[in-house]
C-alpha cells in the first residue's frame, strides 16, 4: 500500500513540474531542447536510420514501393500482423508489414531492421493533388559500422531484386501488331495489343532430342546471366535463333517454351502489316526488355531475296514517273530490317531475343544468317526416337521404366521412326486418337502406322518428302545455304545444337 501511496506522489509532482515547465519555457525552447537530446542521442547511438516515405513531395517513390516488394518475401513468414494485396495482371499476393511492425533482414552477413511507420497526415488547407490521409514510411536501421556494405549495394539489391519479383508476379503476355486506322502508327498511341500468353509447352514436354535441349537451355541461361560479359565486351544484350525445318517440326512450341523457361514476354511481329523501316523501328521501340521478338516465316514475309533494284530488259522502254512511283510503293526493305536486328535501332533496350522461324532457309540472304543476327542455328528435323518417348510420355503415360528396350514393340518403334521420317505433330495426332486405348494397344497401333509410312516410301524409291513436299533436292540447297555462315563458326546442324557466334 505504502508502494501505491509513493508512486501516486511521485507522479504528482511530475505532473506539477511538467506543467511548470510548459507554463515558463515557451514552445520553441522546448523543442529546441528536445532537437539537442536527440541529436546526443544519434551521436552516442551505435545506429544509423534511413526513412524511405511512400511520396517523395507530390511524386511517388519507386524505392519505397520496391521495399514493400522485397520485404513481402519475408514478411509473410516472421511478420505477425500482415497485410495483403494483389496487384492487376498479377499471380501472386504480396505481404506487407502493418502498422510500426519490424522486420529483420541480413545483407553480406550484416543485419538490417526494417520499420514501417504510419502516421496521420494533418489536414490539408488547399492542394491541387490531394495527398493520403495516411503517411507512410519504412524506417531501415542499421549499424554505423555496416554502412558501406548496405550504401548504396543494398538498395540496388532491393531494386533488382523487387524488379524481378515483379516481372515473375505478372502474366506474360503475347503482342501482336496491327495495321489498325488509316493514321498509322502515331495516331494509335501504343502500336502492339497483348493477349495473356497461356501456352503450356516446356522443353520437359518438347519433343527433340535431351541432349540438344539442354543445350538450347545453355544457351538460353548464358545468355540471361550475361549482362556483366555483354557491359565488359562492348556488346549489345541481344540475341538471335533460328528455327528451321518442315512444317510440323515443333518451331512454334520450341518458342513457346523458351518464354515459359525465360518468363519474357513475346512479341509476334507480323512483317506484313508494316509499311516502312520507320515504321519498323517505331516497333522496335516500343517493346519492353525481357522479350522475345518473333518473325514467323520470314521467307513468306518481304523479298529477302534481291540485294538490290533489277536492270530493266535493254528492250523494253523507260518507264514514266507515275509508272515508277506506282510500281515501288513504301515497303520494308532488306537493309531496314537488317539494322531492326543488328544495327544501332537494336540496341534501345537490353536483354532481348530475336527468334526466326523458316521452313525454306535457303530462301534466305546470307547477310540475315552471319552471327550477330541469327546466331544459332537449330534445325527442326523429323521426329527421332528420343523425341518419340517423350510424346508417348505426355500422350499415354509411358515413362522409360515402362518400356523392355530388348522387346520386338520397342526395337520396331525405334527402326521404323527413323526410316518413316514424319514429324512430331502427325505422331502428336496419331496419340491423340488412340490415347484411350490400352498404352501397348496404342503403340501397336503407332507402330503399325510407322511401318505403313515405311513401305510407302520405300515403294516410292526412299524419295524423302516433308509435310509440305520438300524434297532432298530442297534439303540438300538449305544445306548449302548454311555453308557460309558454318565456315565462321555460326551454323548449329542435326546434334550440335549451339553456336557461340558473336552478337
Amino acid at each position: 500500500m505504502e508502494f501505491w501511496t509513493s508512486l501516486a506522489s511521485f507522479m504528482g509532482v511530475f505532473a506539477f513540474c511538467q506543467s511548470m515547465l510548459h507554463a515558463v519555457l515557451p514552445p520553441e525552447i522546448r523543442f529546441a531542447a528536445a532537437t539537442v537530446l536527440h541529436r546526443l542521442f544519434l551521436c552516442f547511438s551505435t545506429y544509423c536510420y534511413y526513412d524511405i516515405t511512400e511520396t517523395d513531395g507530390v511524386s511517388t517513390n519507386e524505392l519505397y514501393h520496391s521495399v514493400q516488394l522485397y520485404l513481402s518475401r519475408s514478411a509473410s513468414v516472421a511478420a505477425t500482423r500482415l497485410s495483403l494485396s494483389r496487384g492487376l495482371n498479377s499471380s501472386a499476393f504480396t505481404f506487407g508489414l502493418s502498422s510500426h511492425d519490424r522486420l529483420v533482414d541480413t545483407f553480406r552477413g550484416a543485419t538490417a531492421t526494417w520499420e514501417h511507420v504510419v502516421t496521420q497526415r494533418q489536414a490539408q488547407t488547399f492542394s491541387w493533388r490531394p495527398l493520403p490521409e495516411e503517411k507512410r514510411s519504412f524506417t531501415l536501421r542499421i549499424k554505423k559500422k555496416d554502412k558501406p556494405l548496405f550504401v548504396p549495394a543494398y538498395l540496388d539489391h532491393i531494386m533488382d531484386t523487387a524488379t524481378e519479383l515483379r516481372r515473375r508476379s505478372q502474366e506474360r503476355l503475347l503482342y501482336t501488331n496491327s495495321r489498325g486506322s488509316s493514321g498509322g502508327i502515331e495516331s494509335r498511341g501504343f502500336p502492339w495489343e497483348s493477349v495473356p500468353f497461356k501456352h503450356p509447352s516446356t522443353f520437359e514436354t518438347l519433343a527433340m532430342d535431351p541432349e540438344r535441349k539442354e543445350l538450347i537451355m545453355a544457351d538460353l541461361r548464358d545468355f540471361t546471366e550475361g549482362k556483366a560479359f555483354y557491359e565488359k565486351t562492348g556488346r549489345a544484350w541481344k540475341r538471335g535463333y533460328l528455327l528451321y525445318g518442315p512444317p510440323g517440326t515443333g518451331k512454334s512450341s520450341m518458342i513457346a517454351a523458351m518464354a515459359n523457361f525465360l518468363g519474357y514476354d513475346v512479341y509476334d511481329l507480323e512483317l506484313t502489316e508494316v509499311s516502312t523501316n520507320s515504321e519498323l523501328r517505331k516497333l522496335l521501340m516500343k517493346t519492353t526488355s525481357k522479350s522475345i521478338i518473333v518473325i514467323e516465316d520470314i521467307d513468306c514475309s518481304i523479298n529477302l531475296t534481291n540485294r538490290g533494284p533489277k536492270k530493266p530488259p535493254i528492250d523494253s522502254p523507260s518507264p514514266s514517273p507515275e509508272d515508277s512511283n506506282a510500281a515501288s510503293p513504301k515497303t520494308i526493305t532488306l537493309s531496314g530490317l537488317l539494322n531492326f536486328t543488328d544495327g544501332l535501332w537494336s540496341c534501345c533496350g537490353s536483354e532481348r531475343i530475336f527468334v526466326f522461324t523458316t521452313n525454306h532457309v535457303e530462301k534466305l540472304d546470307s547477310a540475315l544468317l552471319r552471327s550477330g543476327r541469327m546466331d544459332m542455328h537449330i534445325l527442326m528435323g523429323y521426329c527421332s526416337f528420343p523425341a518419340l518417348k517423350i510424346l508417348m510420355k505426355n500422350y499415354l503415360g509411358i515413362d522409360d521404366g515402362d518400356l523392355d528396350e530388348k522387346s520386338d514393340l520397342v526395337t520396331g518403334l525405334e527402326a521404323a521412326i527413323d526410316e518413316a521420317e514424319i514429324t512430331p505433330a502427325d505422331v502428336s495426332e496419331i496419340l491423340i486418337k488412340n490415347r484411350r486405348r490400352d498404352k501397348r494397344a496404342a503403340s501397336a497401333e503407332l507402330l503399325e502406322t510407322l511401318k505403313a509410312r515405311w513401305e510407302k516410301r520405300r515403294k516410292e524409291g526412299g524419295k524423302k518428302s516433308s509435310g509440305d513436299g520438300m524434297e532432298v533436292e530442297e534439303e540438300e540447297e538449305e544445306k548449302r545455304a548454311l555453308d557460309s555462315p558454318k565456315e565462321s563458326g555460326q551454323a548449329m546442324e542435326g546434334r550440335n545444337g549451339k553456336d557461340e557466334g558473336a552478337l
